[in-house]
């Protein structure tokens, strides 16, 4: 019995949708005060952190799974996060496979390149992208 080709697509289109499924963090250890963003952050290389002040404002930025976020303080020792870029849509699946951000005098730069599954080479979409404040990036 051959399966149909609707079927085909729709097995497809599930296991394409469940493999692109963003990776949680890891829970923090029983008993710990501080929470998973937390242990993230402090566990983040330099290489994917900013610490600095943009726009006439201090930011904390930091790069996870090819995505960027703001890190703010949530009292008692620990961090949250917000997302503030997200790379291009792409229609497969996805891993990140390489992700910095890099300051000068008048900005940041974060590279957040994702290649596709199964695929070789850097990257799907645009890679890089700027800001000046944090919070509005421009693919560069």
């Amino acid at each position: 019995m051959t399966p149909s080709p609707y079927r085909l697509l729709l097995t497809l289109c599930a296991a394409g949708t469940l493999a692109a499924c963003d990776p949680t963090l890891p829970s923090p250890p029983a008993g710990s005060a501080l929470s998973a963003e937390t242990i993230a952050t402090r566990d983040t290389p330099p290489g994917q952190q900013f610490k600095g002040v943009l726009a006439g404002q201090a930011i904390h930025l930091l790069v996870h799974e090819c995505k960027v976020y703001r890190v703010d303080d949530a009292g008692a020792g620990n961090v949250a996060w917000t997302k503030v870029l997200e790379g291009d849509f792409y229609p497969l699946p996805t891993a990140c496979v390489r992700q910095s951000l890099t300051a000068d005098k008048s900005g940041v730069t974060a590279f957040i390149g994702r290649q596709a599954m199964g695929a070789g080479g850097c990257c799907t979409g645009q890679p890089e992208f700027r800001s000046t404040d944090g919070v509005t990036w421009k693919p560069r």
